[in-house]
Formats: structure tokens, C-alpha cells, sequence
């Protein structure tokens, strides 16, 4: 029985199976949107909505914004005046309806490798794929009503000019908005952009001009809709979705299904945590100060089908006349790297998602990493790397090809057997079982080697799958990317070559139907790796190409041992 191939099978094709499942699952169209094409958004609706609907806050008088966004009732998004910031590493649109984020573009990430002049775009406020940011500050309950106010959602603010741009002597760039209330109250809205950085810091000023006291918190949400990415790696699913932490309950996911349902509709409070949106090597994020408390939320709209993850700080903030209160955040909005990712927050460098085998495989994209900075070429770490994870398992995988090797020994005997006994399975197996027993071969002997490594290969599949850094990293010759297919299938054509090899080295099943589907297997995973991004293939060419040298050593020691 050829234990080897089978229990890799067995692993490999498990791991195809929930990505295909879950890629169909992820690219299931979304419900039809309820109105509006998408050419109407941006539009103006009419300049009063209603008031939008709250969350209790427990224990407070305050309430979280369910909806606390200029969209309000109406499936299109309120517009005021575009506010153009370029940064060295961003290009991004604020609106001075509510000061949101509306559109993000990375100038240091392009859509291709075809297309190196146009910057990925994170962030758009128009369907279908629309991702922005919200945050304002929204008021308590109470005898001044307009204080309820400060988030509605025709909040406009004014800035002194349209186009800010981060100097070639500066380090930081400040965006400044104004909004003042009739009744004495003003917020200022403060951007604050620094170079070579993909975080803002966010921060609202409330100046307390009345005669009366205020009250109220600070809310920040990430909304979205859900659409299929239109990657090179599409064939493989990759979460997007929201996320949140919690020191105590670590890294959530909180999946469209989740929101829809009403998963943290009525609130979670979270003292020191984060709220994220991430899709594919990139991601939004709100992150508070550390020791703020929040009240997470989640939303879902149907206008449109969009999402919402949410926070409002707690408790609330009494600000008396005369006085001046400060509540500041960040934002993040760009690639999930992870050395970047640490240094902000806890637990945000996990948005590189890696699954269950996190455990695993961040230490095998540490080594990778440091690997990359000697060679400074992505494709040669891949290869060093699964040589070392190769070394490292050098002695479990030489018990597994020298079970194999004394099985493929016994090859014409077992076939003698199923010649003599025939149909009879009850009298083949005792007699195949009464020589492994003479012969003191174990046929199971090769499993436990192969369980024990098969972790560590899903986990540098993630890795390999998810990491930012290998996104548009060339190799050599024609491979220039080594996050998409190979463009001319020669490494997956070489993968099934070694694939089959690894057959001919194995001994042959006894039964004529399961050899024949053996032989079919490399030809099925070729097409299965024609559509894998580059570097997951070298990964599993390279380590083939090992197993291969490696088993036929043993299986030439053993054989040649027999024939002496």
C-alpha cells in the first residue's frame, strides 16, 4: 500500500477541497441591491434625513450610531466638497460631507506587474466594491437637542483650500476641518499624514463655547460592500470580511453572514482592541488609544447591501462651557505587513491571515523573511526554505521512503499472492498480512512521518498564500509575479512531472482500477496548480524535487542491499 502518496493526497486534496468550497461560498453573488444604480452614487439626496437608529450603550445614556454615516436612509451616499491628499506613498479623497475617507489609492503597490503607473485602489465610495471610513463625535441625549446632532448626517464641515500635498522637506502633512454649531459648540476634525506611512491619525476637537455642559463620545466605523476580488489568485479564497480584537478573546472574525445575521448588533465592549475590514493582502483599520474603552458594533444595510463594523467610545465625556476636549484615533489603510502591522497595535499583524496553523507559520515566514534579506529574491528564499523544512524532517522522511522502499521490495510476492488467491480478499489479506509479519514490514510504517509534516506544509502554503511581501515579487525569465499563475504553466507542468516520478519510485497498488487512478492523479493536480500563484507551485516543485532525490537513494540502497 503506498501509504506516502496516499496520505499526501489525502492532506493536499483536503486542503483543495475547503478552498474550493469556500471560494465558491465567497464568490456566491450577493443579494440584488434594493435600488440605485451605481451610477447615481454621489449623488445629492434630499438635505434632511431622519434621525438614525441607535444600540443602547450599557450602563450610559449614550448610544452607538448604528448608522452615524452620511448614507442615512438613503441608498446614496450625501456629498459635499472633495478634498485631494497626496502623500508619497497615498493618494487619497476626503469629503467634507461628515470628513470621511472616500477613496484611497497606493502609490507604492500597482494594480500589476503589466501596470506599474496605476496605483492599487484600497478605498472608493462608489459601488460595486465600495470601502470607506466614518468617524465623528455624536452627542448624549438631552435638553439641547442639537447636541444629538454633531453626527447627523448632513454634518459639513469647511476647509480653507481643496489640495494638500506632503512636501518634498516635510515629514507630516494636517488636513484641518471646521464645523461650527449654532449653539456654540464647534468640532475641529484633524487629519494628520506622516511619510513613508500608511497610518492617519484622526482627531476631533470639541470646543464648548455654550452655557450649557456637553456630553457624548467619539464613534469611527469601516463600511463595505461584499464583492469578489478581482485577482490573479481568485481560484483561491482568501477571507475578506471584518475583523475585530480583544485582548481577551484575541482575533475575531466577523464574517457579511455574521453581520447580517445581527452578530454584534447590541454591542460588545472592548477595553484596548481594534476593528478591521481586510480582504486579500490589504486592509482598514480603526485603532483607539491604548486603554480606551469602546462598544463594538456591527450593521448591515440593505440599500445596496452594505456592511458595517463599528465603535463608540465609553463612557461618555462631559466637556463643561468654556472647556475644550480632544478624541483622537488612527486609521490605518494599506498592506498587511506584518513588521509594520506589530509596532501599531496588538494583535493587527494577525490580518495577515493565516488560520489555524498561525502557531506555524509565522515562524515560517520569519525564517523566509530573513532568508529574503540576504538573497533579496523571494523565489530563491521559497527554495531555501523548503530545503531547510526538508532537512529539518530529513530523518522522518527517510523512515517513510524506506517503509516504502521495503513495501516496493515486496511488490512481486504481494502480486504472486493476489495471483493465487484471486477474488478471495478475506485469504489475500492474511497472506499479505502473515508477510509483513515474516518480512518485519510495517505497511503503515511511512504515516506518522507524513502526518507529523503535513501541518507544517499547510501552514508555508498560507504563508505563501497570504504574505504581502510576495505580492508582484519577481523570480527570473518569465516569472515576474510570484503571487499569480505561471503565464506559460511550466512550473505546474513541472510539478506534475515530479509528481509522477514520485509514482514510479512508489510501489504500484495491486489493484488495477486504483493504479489507473493514480497515474490520472498527476495530470488532475497539474490542472489543479495551473491556476495557483506562482510561488505556492515552486514550493511544491522544489519539494517534490527533494522527496524525489532523496527516495531514490534509499529505494536504490535497499534494493541493491536485496539484490546482494
Amino acid at each position: 500500500m503506498d501509504t506516502q502518496r496516499l496520505l499526501l493526497f489525502i492532506g493536499l486534496s483536503f486542503v483543495l477541497l475547503l478552498i474550493w468550497e469556500q471560494w465558491q461560498k465567497a464568490n456566491q453573488p450577493p443579494p440584488a441591491p434594493a435600488s440605485t444604480p451605481a451610477a447615481m452614487v454621489g449623488e445629492q439626496p434630499p438635505s434632511a434625513p431622519g434621525e438614525t437608529a441607535s444600540v443602547p450603550v450599557p450602563g450610559d445614556n449614550a448610544s452607538v450610531p448604528a448608522v452615524a454615516s452620511p448614507i442615512a436612509d438613503s441608498p446614496l451616499l450625501q456629498s459635499g466638497q472633495s478634498i485631494q491628499v497626496e502623500t508619497d506613498v497615498m493618494s487619497i479623497r476626503l469629503d467634507t460631507r461628515g470628513g470621511d475617507l472616500r477613496e484611497v489609492y497606493l502609490k507604492d503597490y500597482p494594480v500589476s506587474v503589466d501596470k506599474p503607473e496605476e496605483p492599487f485602489r484600497l478605498m472608493d465610495d462608489k459601488l460595486p466594491n465600495l470601502f470607506i471610513a466614518h468617524s465623528g463625535l455624536r452627542g448624549s441625549p438631552g435638553k439641547d437637542e442639537s447636541e444629538k446632532r454633531l453626527d447627523h448626517s448632513n454634518a459639513v464641515y469647511t476647509v480653507p483650500k481643496t489640495d494638500y500635498t506632503l512636501g518634498a522637506g516635510n515629514n507630516v502633512l494636517k488636513v484641518v476641518m471646521t464645523r461650527a454649531l449654532e449653539n456654540g459648540l464647534s468640532v475641529i476634525k484633524t487629519y494628520t499624514f506622516t511619510r513613508s506611512s500608511h497610518l492617519i491619525h484622526v482627531d476631533h476637537e470639541l470646543r464648548n463655547n455654550s452655557d450649557q455642559p456637553w456630553r457624548g463620545s467619539q464613534y469611527r466605523l469601516l463600511e463595505r460592500t461584499q464583492v469578489a476580488e478581482g485577482t490573479a489568485t481568485q481560484f483561491v479564497y482568501t477571507y475578506m470580511g471584518a475583523v475585530i480584537y480583544s485582548p481577551e478573546e484575541k482575533y475575531e472574525k466577523v464574517d457579511f453572514a455574521d453581520i447580517k445575521e445581527g452578530e454584534l448588533r447590541q454591542g460588545r465592549s472592548v477595553t484596548d482592541g481594534w476593528i478591521a475590514m481586510i480582504q486579500h493582502y490589504f486592509l482598514g483599520a480603526w485603532i483607539p488609544n491604548p486603554g480606551e474603552s469602546d462598544l463594538f458594533y456591527s450593521r448591515y444595510i440593505p440599500d445596496n447591501v452594505r456592511y458595517q463594523i463599528g465603535m463608540v467610545s465609553t463612557p461618555t465625556v462631559e466637556v463643561q462651557p468654556g472647556q475644550t476636549a480632544v478624541f483622537t484615533s488612527r486609521l490605518y489603510v494599506g498592506p498587511k505587513v506584518q513588521s509594520v502591522l506589530e509596532d501599531i497595535a496588538p494583535g493587527l499583524e494577525l490580518t495577515a491571515d493565516y488560520g489555524s496553523l498561525t502557531f506555524i507559520a509565522k515562524p515560517l515566514f520569519w525564517l523566509l523573511d530573513q532568508i529574503h534579506n540576504i538573497v533579496q529574491n523571494w523565489g530563491v528564499a521559497i527554495i531555501l526554505v523548503t530545503l531547510l523544512i526538508k532537512l529539518a524532517f530529513y530523518k522522518l522522511s527517510e523512515t517513510s521512503y524506506r517503509s516504502m522502499a521495503n513495501m516496493r521490495k515486496l511488490q512481486p510476492r504481494l502480486q504472486s499472492l493476489k495471483e493465487r488467491y484471486g477474488d478471495d480478499k478475506q485469504r489475500l489479506n492474511q497472506a499479505m498480512m502473515d508477510l509483513y509479519k515474516t518480512e518485519k514490514i510495517n505497511p503503515l510504517g511511512g504515516c506518522l512521518p507524513i502526518l507529523v509534516q503535513i501541518p507544517v506544509f499547510i501552514a508555508l502554503y498560507w504563508v505563501l498564500l497570504e504574505s504581502v511581501e510576495l505580492r508582484q515579487a519577481p523570480f527570473f525569465l518569465w516569472i515576474n509575479d510570484l503571487s499569480t499563475p505561471d503565464p506559460y504553466f511550466v512550473l505546474p507542468l513541472i510539478m506534475g512531472v515530479t509528481m509522477f516520478i514520485q509514482q514510479k519510485l512508489n510501489p504500484a497498488p495491486l489493484d488495477p482500477l486504483q493504479a489507473k487512478v493514480m497515474m490520472i492523479l498527476p495530470v488532475v493536480f497539474t490542472v489543479f496548480f495551473a491556476f495557483f500563484p506562482s510561488g505556492l507551485v515552486l514550493y511544491w516543485v522544489v519539494n517534490n524535487t527533494l522527496s524525489i532525490a532523496q527516495q531514490w537513494v534509499i529505494t536504490k540502497r535497499i534494493e541493491g542491499g536485496a539484490k546482494a
